[in-house]
Formats: structure tokens, sequence, C-alpha cells
């Protein structure tokens, strides 16, 4: 594989409604890059406030090693010119500063415009404004491939002396320091002023008031590779005349080494390809950069897993390598066996040796002297899954017997224990064979420790470790979701016969499996059909060429649709935007589709034209394409990468185990439970091994995510992974059933209500929602926290900014489109995920942890518990009018009387009323303080939802399928019943609607004596509240509604029965 560099690119495009700063109301302004100690910048547009630049710098990313998140952020500043517009104020017109995690590989890049920001300083009063468009991405340039080394010539000890102590070049002028500090070229401007001026004085030690232009350095032809040649700014070009002339590349080959020449300091070509071992001990200078770093990862840096969180599990490992002096003719495996358990290696691949490369892992138990005292590693020339209890002696080939209180104990800080040669013995075909093998005592925390065979896994059953593929634990990462938006504006020149009367024109746009249609339009006699109508997709990545858009059009007539011709669009293709600006519109010729070429012959669709279609196509990059519900959403970030915030911190999570798990099936007449445990946060998912036939699995694995939104869900489910189909087994839906891994609950834990930085450790039930009823399917203990990289001020920041990005509130997607998006990208990521390699995610697991498993119908449950929930949040409404009744009612004289003096008070001083609220609000939340939870709240809930005791008939209701599968007579019941709810429902909001129209009825005139007597007594009241002070009706209002039971009367009030006896429209109601 050829060797590549990794450049930056900033495209420079343009800015906006910058500050004026010649004093005539213009600037003529340029952007300087700087990134990683490299300076670029752009040509000077003269005099122009919306200067457009459209050029592209490039940049060297740091070598091999540096990361680039942690070094300088690339640095965008705009000045004005001041040979243009010479001025005493300051040039600086603004800056944008761009961190490493916002670069993007080139295809995925997308014009953006970043507002000006002032310098961060206690005294900077600039005035600063607009805003600068920038493509920011980068790229793997190709490296040239090395030169070959042209053959050494012997020369005499007496030339090549003479060769070595010849003079250095002579240094370069000292002009070319002179011309660093110069302002641009006068031919690079536009519009350039006749004469320079010389700059003030002022300017130059403002902040960035000098103008420089590129060292000649850049623009020289220059005896290194392009990779190498370093990019020198004004600073950089004295500090290279001071270099030796002994670091001069030399362009000529070095001469032979010569016993004379060892000490001497001699200059070397910067591009060495083979260094000879006699020129090791010299001085030579070394090249700044490397010629081919490799590509810098930008993924922020993750937290290593110190695994914290769970518990030690102790291992014994055993790295089988390989083995020599077998014979030739043999097909090898190795047997590994400790404590009851044994496994095989795979046969071994030939060459220089027999290689297997395979590590085992088997529990150590100190205290059951687990896994024994003894690890036998035999060597035998049989297939892998051969019985080697009953086969010939003639086929083993020796083995190794080691004592397991011997072995050697590594901690993850220790490097890998080397392996070494073990001489076999007790084989009968052999002379002199070794074996390479390592041993170690060690825990789940070792590197090894994920790929290895376990003894605990199901394919320890099968004895071979090219099976533990299939129940190892593996990290996935769902794809980039992007939101394809298709605005189909008109067509012309569609149908060349008039069509049926009642006929219409629709577009129908087709991505993969998702399919939408615009609205059906008449065809119109004078033109075009217009419909102006945007179709919404979600796309993931990588796009191909194959990846492609379908649009055609169709003649509706009736429920026939008739395709008249299609065009098709390569999502590579397709534009990205991150904001509301308006993409360039594409007209797509229409070519006949298969069915119209099948009506009119192929002969004829050869010369038929389906008309042109006027469209718009974009990828937004702005809207966040959510495949998680609303009340579990774990990431609220955009698809560009470009407007990520740095993350605010870190969430761990360790899965320890699961305790009373229940059978799930049988085997071998007894019931079984094959768990793992799957976590989502985020697009990352987390799968942990498999452990075989047991009912209190122990993982004790721990997994980190990147935290960009406290208010987020990390969601945990447990499966049980069915046993691989046999050949023999066959298909069919039964086989398929058997085949997929069945749910046994998850929890779901909201990161909110975590203390910073505190390790939360417990037991959450798994509780899962059958047709039989809620049941409980074990316990899964978790520990999980979250630890925050800044202050306590930026996790507070963030409850402040809006939930979702910019372009959900400046253009949100309509709300009958969210749910069937969130199904399609649901689709999406489930097929990419069981495409993965070795284990993959199957598609129902996915698909159940994103609640998208199936769709089910009317719960009546789940009705009366969100009823519940209503009630309970609106609890403290009723608690406020029963203790106000009570105080009316003068059950506690003393608090009726508190309650007159505070009426008297907040009527004499009204601006005390809102801090008494607020004073209230804020000692019910330090009451409540001591009665917090000391836990993540448990989920699911079985009292919340209401399934502690549900209705056997509302349960088959809620599971029953769209359409239902259930008897005739059985869903009629359910219909009739469904139309007694609507008629209570009917009832209510026709309650509402009669209590609408009374008091719309006040000034209607529909009751004339009713509307007489409301208008008089409205002049009455304002004629009285304008002689008598507010503080005093507002007391006597009060006093009057607080008087004693004594003075009250139990019939209705005066003005209830007047708002009774107003007309309405129930009676106009048929």
């Amino acid at each position: 594989m050829a060797a590549t560099a990794r450049k930056l690119i900033v495209e420079v495009v343009e800015a906006r409604n910058l500050v004026p700063k010649d004093g005539t109301g213009t600037s003529s302004p340029y952007a300087r890059a700087d990134f990683d100690g490299q300076r670029r910048k752009t040509r000077t547009v003269a005099r122009d406030l919306n200067p457009a630049w459209n050029e592209a710098l490039e940049f060297d990313f740091p070598p091999a090693g540096v990361d680039p998140v942690a070094g300088e952020p690339l640095e965008v500043t705009v000045l004005h010119d001041l040979r243009i517009g010479p001025t005493r104020r300051n040039n600086f017109l603004g800056r944008v500063r761009l961190d490493a995690r916002q670069f993007v590989r080139k295809g995925e890049e997308a014009l953006i415009y970043f507002p000006l920001e002032k310098n961060k300083g206690l005294f900077n009063f600039n005035w600063v404004r607009g805003d600068i468009g920038l493509k920011v991405y980068y790229v793997d340039v190709p490296l040239a491939p090395p030169e070959p080394e042209p053959e050494a010539s012997v020369a005499p000890p007496d030339a090549t002396v003479a060769e070595a102590a010849a003079p250095p070049p002579p240094p370069p002028d000292a002009t070319a320091t002179a011309s660093a500090d110069e302002p641009p070229k006068a031919e690079e401007l536009v519009d350039a002023a006749p004469a320079p001026q010389p700059e003030p004085a002022e300017a130059s030690a403002g902040d960035g008031a000098t103008t420089e232009k590129p060292s000649e350095a850049d623009s020289e032809p220059a005896t290194l590779a392009p990779e190498d040649a370093q990019v020198m700014t004004a600073e950089a070009v004295a500090a290279s005349e001071e270099k030796p002339p002994e670091e001069e590349p030399v362009l000529s080959p070095p001469p032979l080494p010569t016993p004379t020449l060892m000490p001497r300091q001699v200059s070397m070509p910067v591009r060495q390809l083979e260094p000879t071992p006699t020129l090791m001990p010299r001085q030579v200078s070394m090249p700044v950069r490397q010629l081919a770093p490799p590509p810098p990862q930008l993924e922020e840096p993750m937290v290593q897993s110190k695994h914290d969180l769970v518990d030690r599990m102790p291992y014994l490992f055993v790295r089988v390598v390989r083995a020599r002096g077998l014979p030739a003719g043999a097909h090898p495996h190795v047997r590994v066996a400790a404590g009851g358990h044994h496994a095989s290696t795979r046969e071994a691949r030939r060459g220089a040796f027999f290689e297997w490369d395979q590590t085992f892992a088997f529990v150590r138990d100190p205290a059951t002297d687990s896994p024994g005292p003894t690890l036998e590693v035999s060597v035998w020339d049989l297939p892998p899954d051969a019985d080697v209890s009953i086969a010939d002696d003639r086929h083993f080939l020796g083995g190794l017997c080691f004592d397991t209180a011997d072995v050697h104990a590594r901690d993850p800080p220790d490097g890998p224990l080397a392996t070494q040669w073990y001489r076999l013995e007790g084989g009968r075909r052999l002379g002199g064979a070794d074996l390479m093998v390592a041993t170690w005592a060690g825990t789940q925390a070792d590197e090894a420790f994920a790929d290895a065979w376990k003894a605990d896994s199901p394919a320890a059953t099968t004895a071979t470790a090219a099976a533990a593929a299939t129940s190892r634990a593996k990290v996935y990462v769902s794809p980039k979701l992007w939101l394809l938006r298709l605005t189909v504006i008109e067509a012309q020149d569609t149908l060349t016969a008039p069509p049926p009367r009642d006929a219409g024109i629709a577009v129908r746009a087709t991505l993969g499996s998702q399919a939408l249609k615009t609205r059906t339009t008449p065809v119109a006699r004078n033109g075009g059909p217009a419909w102006n109508e945007d179709l919404l997709f979600v796309a993931a990545e990588p796009f191909t060429d194959d990846d492609c858009l379908v649009i055609s059009l169709e003649v509706r007539h009736g429920k026939e649709a008739f395709p008249v011709g299609s065009a098709s669009i390569s999502l590579a293709t397709v534009e990205r935007r991150v904001d509301d600006r308006k993409v360039a519109s594409k007209w797509l010729d229409l070519l006949p589709s298969d069915e119209a070429a099948m009506r009119v012959g192929k002969r004829a669709a050869m010369h038929m034209h389906g008309g042109r279609l006027h469209v718009r196509v974009c990828l937004d990059g702005g809207y966040n394409v959510a495949d998680e519900p609303s009340y579990a959403c774990s990431d609220f970030r955009p698809s560009a990468r470009q407007l990520w915030s740095p993350p605010l911190g870190v969430v761990e999570l360790g899965i320890i185990g699961c305790k009373g798990l229940l059978p799930m099936r049988a085997a071998d007449g007894k019931g079984c439970t094959d768990a793992y445990a799957v976590a989502k946060y985020g697009p990352k998912w987390a799968r942990t091994r498999t452990i075989a036939d047991s009912y209190d699995p122990a993982w004790n694995e721990q997994y980190t995510w990147p935290v960009y939104d406290p208010c987020t869900v990390l969601t945990v489910g447990v499966f049980d992974d069915p046993l691989p189909l046999q050949p023999s087994e066959g298909g069919g839906k039964d086989a398929a059933a058997v085949a997929c891994s069945r749910p046994m609950g998850k929890v779901r834990i909201r990161l909110s209500t975590l203390e910073r930085g505190r390790a939360y450790r417990g037991l959450y039930p798994l509780i899962m929602m059958l047709p039989t009823g809620a049941k409980r399917m074990g316990d899964v203990e978790l520990a999980i926290r979250f630890s925050t990289s800044g202050s306590m001020l930026d996790v507070l920041h963030a409850y402040g900014r809006p939930l979702l990005p910019a372009m959900h509130h400046q253009r949100p997607i309509p709300l009958v489109n969210r749910e069937a998006l969130r199904l399609a990208a649901v689709r999406i990521s489930a097929a990419h995920l069981a495409r993965s390699a070795e284990p993959p995610l199957r598609r129902e697991v996915s698909t159940w942890m994103l609640d998208a498993a199936e769709p089910r119908g009317f719960s009546m449950r789940k009705f009366r518990a969100n009823w519940n929930r209503a009630v309970a949040a609106l609890s403290w409404v009723t608690d406020a009018a029963r203790w106000v009744e009570d105080t009316r009612s003068w059950r506690n004289p003393t608090a009726t009387a508190m309650a007159h003096a505070v009426l008297v008070l907040l009527a004499w001083h009204p601006d005390l009323v809102v801090p008494t609220l607020t004073l209230h609000a804020a000692a019910v939340g330090v009451w409540k303080y001591r009665r917090r939870p000391r836990a993540p709240a448990a989920h699911p809930c079985v009292r919340a939802s209401m399934a502690e005791a549900p209705d056997r008939e509302e349960l088959d209701e809620e599971f029953d399928t769209i359409p239902s599968a259930r008897p005739p007579d059985v869903v009629r019941a359910r219909y009739d019943r469904a139309r007694m709810v609507g008629v209570r429902l009917q009832q209510t909001v026709g309650d509402v609607a009669t209590q609408a129209e009374r008091l719309q009825a006040l000034v209607s005139w529909r009751d004339p004596r009713a509307t007489g007597l409301f208008v008089a007594l409205c002049v009455l009241v304002a004629m009285v509240l304008y002689m008598v002070p507010m503080k005093m009706v507002a007391v006597v209002a009060g006093f009057y509604y607080l008087r004693h039971p004594m003075f009250r009367n139990r019939m209705p009030a005066p003005v209830i029965n007047f708002f009774r006896r107003l007309p309405s429209m129930s009676e106009r109601i048929m």
C-alpha cells in the first residue's frame, strides 16, 4: 500500500457584513489562516464589506504520534489591508477558531458560516461583526515512491576526503528575510491602490496589524519532496539563516564510509533510503517532518476503561503460537485442557513453522482450586473436532504439562509476556519438536481477553477456538444518518396526448425501501403541473455510486397509476448543507419507464420523451436523524460533524452480571439460558460476551462513552443467545424463531439523575410485558459513573441550550413525518449492524432496543397509566384547591386568620407577590431534598405501568397485530367497547364546547336580556373600580370569599346561575 500524507484544506469562500475600517465606509479585507505553526493567506479584496475569495489553503497535518485535538486549533483571522486603506485604528476584523474535531473527510464538507469573534483580552474594545463562510476538510495525498538508490562508485580515500572537506554553499541572501516582512504584492490585489503607503506605527503594534506574504521558500523550487518542504513564516526565516551548513541536503549520494571519516560530521540527504551499519554512529541531520505520517485519528479521545467499576475475574491464559520439528505431512492441532475444560486450535497454517497464534482463557477460582493443579497442552495429528480420547497413540505428536501454581501473574500495565520454546515430550514420531507457548495469570482487563477462547462461552461446548468468534464481546457503531430533502417544484412537457378528464399527475420518489409520493395535481391546460412539495428520506453513509434516488412521474386515473418517465440521482453527487440556504435546483430529463416501454413497444419508446422535472435535492446535515424514541434519546447532535460541540464528559458503565435469570429454552431435557447484554448510548453499541448455561452470569465488562448532553438516556438490555442452526436442521419459520435472540428485559438510566463523579452500583429488575402479564425475568447488576471533563458551569450551561439543533427550529420537520423517519432510520441501522463481523448484532436485538420491534395498537392499560400520570403530575393543583376550601371553611381558625393577614399584606404590597411565590417554591424544593432518590430509578415501573393486575382481555387486545388476527366475534366485542369510550369522549368534547359558547354569548346578544344585564354590570364595576382603590377592592373581595360558613348560603352563587342560563349551540346539533 502506497504511503500517504494527510493535508488539511481550508476553502475560504466569502465573508458578509464586515466592519468598515478605512474611514470611507468600506474595508479591504483578506483572510489569514494559522494551523500547527503554518500560515496561509488569501488575496485582498479591495473596498468590499462582503468579499468573496473562493480560495483553498493547504496545510500539513502534525506528524505521527501528535494528537491534533490536543494541539493548536485552526484559526482564521480576517484583517484589513493597510496598503489600500490606511487607518489609525486596528485592522482586526474578526477571527474564527475551529477544533480538530470539526474537520471532516473530503466529500463530507459543507459550506458553514461562522460568526466572527473578538480576541480574548481584558482591554479589547474592537467592534466585530459579520461572519465568514468556510469549507474545512482533510484529504490523504499519496506520496511519490522513493527513488532507487544509485550504485555507489568506489573512490580513492583522498578523493572522498576532499569531497567531505569541500566548503558548503553560501547562505541565502539577506534580502529573503526582508521580503518576508513586506505586505502582499500589488499584482495579487484586486483594484489595488496606485501607490502603497507606509503603515502607521500604531497599526503595527495592534493585533494582526502587519500584513505579510508567504516566504520565498514556499515559491522557490525546493529539492525536498513536497511533503517535506516546511512552511516558514517571517519569524522563521531569520532562524533558518543561522542553521549550520551541515544541515543542508546533499543531492549526490553519500560517499562510501571509510575508517577515517567515522568521527566526522557529514550532511546526509533528507530522503534516506537504507542507512548502512557503518553510518549508524555518525551525527547526521534528521528531517523535521516524517515522510509519510499515518493519518491521525480525529475522533475525540476515548478514556480507556480501567475496570474499576466491576469485579476482577482471574483467568489463566494460554497462548499457542507455533511449532517446529513436526512431520512435514502432518495436519496438527493443539489441544489445551485444564480443570475439566478443553479446547482445540484450528488446523495449523503451513509456512516456515506450523502457525496457530491463538489464546485460551480458563477461569481461575482459588477457593475451588480451579482450573486444577496442572495445565496440559498436547499436539495431535487429527482434525480439530476429532475425539482424542479414542484416538490412536500414533496420532499423538507430543505434549507439555504446566503447574498452575507456578504461572506468572501479569497486570494490564505490564507488557505482554514473552513466548518461549518448549520441547514436546511423549510423541512417538518426533525426533526433536518444539512448541512456542506462553502462559500467564491475568484478569478480564488483559488485552488478550477480548479475542481469546473462554471456557464459559457457548463455543466451549464445541471445543474449537474458531467458534468463539460468535459469542465474544464486541463494540459496534451505527452508521451516520443524513436527512435527504427532495423538493419537487414543477414539471414540463410531460404529456404528449390529452389525458382523461379526471386524471392527475404525481411524482413518486424511491430510496431503498423508502417510497414517498407528492399530492396528485390535476393536469393544467395552460402549463405544467406544479407541486413545491418536500419529500424527506433517511440516507446512511458512506454514499456510493450505486446509492441512487429514483424519481418517477406517473399519471393517476382512479386507482390506476401509469408511470410516464423516471430519472435517478446518485447520492454521492448530492450537495450537502448545514443551514437553511437554498441549493441550486436542476432539471431532470425523464426517460420512459419499463412499463411505458411494454405498453407502446421498445421501438416506440426509443422516440418517446417523458418530460422534464424541476427538483432541488440536498443532504441536510443540520438535523438530528434519531433512531430512538424521544423519551429515550441518547444523542441530539446533528449529522454534520462541523456542528458538534466538544464533549462535556464521559459515562462509564460496568455490566457486572445477572442474578436469578429464568430458563429461556430447553436443551438436553433441561432449561438453559445463554445470556449476553447489550448497551447503547449515542452511535456506539457494546455487546458483552455470551456465558453458556448460567442463570447467574458474571460478565464484569466496562465500557465508556463520551457525553455531549447530560439530559440523555443510557439503555441496557439482556438477551438469550440462540444456538447456531446446523445444516441438517433446515429452515422454516420455526427454525428462524429458534435462531432469534429473545429479549429478557432492559433498563434505562437518565444521566441527568446522576451526581457528578459518583459511582452507582445496584441491581435493576428485568421485567417483560408478555401476553400473560408482567413477568420478572431476573435482575441485572450495573455500575455507572458520570464524570465531567470541565467545570460545573459547562454542564449547567448545557441546560440552557436548545435540545435539538438549530435547523429543527428554523425549518421544523412536519409532525406526521417524524415517526416514519425514525422507523426508516431504525431499519437502516439494524441492517447495517446485522452485516457486522462475527458476532453480528442481530436485527431483532437492535430493533427491540430502539422500541421498534413490532407496532402495537391501542392499549387500555397504557391509556389508564397515562391518565394516572397526568393526575399525579397535577396533584399539587388539587392539593392547593383542597387547602383553600379547608381555609374557607374555617376548619382551622388559626390558619384562616393567618390567611387574612397574608391577604392584607400582599394587597397593600403587591410587589411581594412574586418573591413570595418563588420563596415558597424554593422552600418546597429544600424540604424534599431529604427524600431525594439515592440511586437511579428502576426501569420499568410495574406500578406506574398499571401492570400489577392487568386484564387478560386488554392484554390480548394490546398484543394483537394490525390488522387483527382474532375471530370476528372478539373483534366485534372490542369494537363495541371502543364505541362506548368514544361516546364518553364525545360528551366531554360537547361539554367543553358548550361552556365556550356560553362565554361568547355574554356579548353576542343572542339573549338580549342576559347581554344587557352583563353590559350594565360591567359599566357599574368599572365605575366602582375607578373610584375605589384596588387595594381596598382586593381586601374586600378576599374577606368576602373567606367569610365564615354561617354567613353563606348553600345554594349556588347568582353569578354561576346567570352563566348556566346563557344559551349555547347544543340545541342546534342534530
